[in-house]
């Protein structure tokens, strides 16, 4: 019987959903979950949004254009201007979520065994990604003690190598919500300059930011020629399942094989990228965004302030995105999470993300674990005294079995 292939057998499983079964029994036995597993907000989608959807006049839901229907794109020149972005129209690529635009990136900076360096923790679809292109990626290590904010620019140039091709990075990050200062940007700008290689910025959380100021990759003019820059719509507009996203890119090369890489798949949806058009139309759509940023400092900002009350829970503030990445006063996150999905009494529960699969080096992320503060304020509060009391019966219970074993 012939076997999948090594390719298809290395990549990871998403510790994001890996336990996503265990949470339905838990359901199903009827406790309630608190989420904070999954970047999956609980904000409405725009109504504007969904206006362009339920409203759009199509007769024959055909293939779209590959690059992206053209009010789609011209809306995001409209986004990307108010930015202060300026990007042509044949400078974007609208891909399926920010997910292709990441496996697109790396398709086309990176051959067959060739390295991509990433800071880590990083979201860790990204190495699926890397598996799936056959591209190998090594981590530049950062620590929850700082922040999660890179370590000096020797430790960052010790790991450049014959193979390494390109340096890839979420920014606000996803996990650690670190927002990387400008010198730091201008830092992986100079490395990549002199090392010449690609330099990719996923800023799909570019307005989730509560403390500094986001500096994008697209601000350098002297990486015009490297920069490859991917965009969702998921988080800054709640619209996770309308997978729209964009890769954009000055340098003509890389957006003539981007292009190529999209013929290959066809076309993005039809009716979500009409969504977006009609947000963009909107004249009220900065407001919605910025109310929604309003609301996640909030949700940050009492999350954060029951967290310290946990004992042996330590963490630093997340300066953007929704996500804290927290040390745990247990040896095994993993083992935790579990135990909370399947063992932990009462009618309520919650779900985080262990923090080992944020990592590729061994041993690293084993007491770490991600929450997503993703639920309105009251959820956040119920969520982290059930936290605090899990976390004290957990220990509680694995010093019993201890004893007993002793005794």
């Amino acid at each position: 019987m012939p076997k999948p292939s090594a390719r298809s057998a290395a990549a990871p499983a998403s510790p994001i959903r890996r336990l996503y079964p265990l949470s339905v029994e838990a359901k199903r036995r009827g406790k309630k979950v608190y989420h904070l597993n999954i970047g999956q907000p609980d904000i409405s989608t725009p109504a504007a949004f969904m206006r362009g959807v339920r409203e759009a006049k199509v007769e024959v839901l055909d293939y779209a254009p590959s690059p992206g229907i053209p009010e789609a794109l011209e809306a995001l020149v409209r986004y990307y201007g108010e930015c202060g972005l300026p990007v042509a129209r044949e400078e974007i690529l609208i891909t399926v979520g920010g997910s292709e635009g990441i496996t697109f990136a790396l398709t086309i900076a990176c051959d067959p065994g060739d390295q991509v360096l990433v800071p880590e923790p990083f979201y860790p679809n990204y190495l699926g990604y890397a598996r799936l292109t056959n591209v190998e990626i090594v981590p530049i290590t950062t620590s929850r003690d700082d922040g999660f904010h890179l370590p000096p620019r020797a430790e960052i140039e010790a790991l450049i190598g014959p193979r390494t091709k390109a340096i890839l990075f979420s920014h606000p990050g996803n996990p650690t919500g670190v927002v990387y200062t400008k010198a730091e940007m201008e830092m992986l700008v100079d490395i990549a300059l002199k090392n010449d290689l690609f330099i990719i910025s996923d800023e799909v959380y570019r307005e989730f930011v509560y403390d500094g100021k986001h500096t994008s990759l697209l601000t350098f003019p002297e990486v015009r020629d490297r920069a490859i820059l991917v965009d969702s719509i998921s988080k800054r507009l709640s619209a996770c399942g309308a997978r729209i996203g964009a890769l954009i890119s000055h340098n003509k090369d890389v957006m003539t094989a981007a292009t190529k890489c999209a013929t290959i798949r066809l076309s993005a949806p039809t009716f979500e990228q009409l969504g977006l058009a009609a947000f963009m139309a909107d004249p009220g759509h900065r407001s919605v965004v910025e109310e929604m940023i309003g609301e996640y400092q909030r949700r940050r900002d009492l999350f954060c302030r029951e967290l310290l009350d946990i004992p042996g829970v330590t963490f630093r503030v997340p300066e953007g995105a929704f996500y804290v990445m927290m040390g745990l006063p247990v040896e095994d996150s993993e083992a935790f999470v579990r135990w909370m999905l399947t063992d932990y009494p009462g009618q309520e529960t919650v779900m985080l993300s262990p923090g080992a699969g944020f990592y590729v080096t061994p041993g690293l992320g084993k007491d770490e674990a991600r929450a997503a503060y993703v639920l309105q304020t009251a959820h956040l509060r119920r969520a982290c005294a059930v936290l605090a009391d899990g976390l004290s019966m957990f220990n509680r219970a694995l010093a019993g079995e201890a004893v007993g074993e002793r005794g």
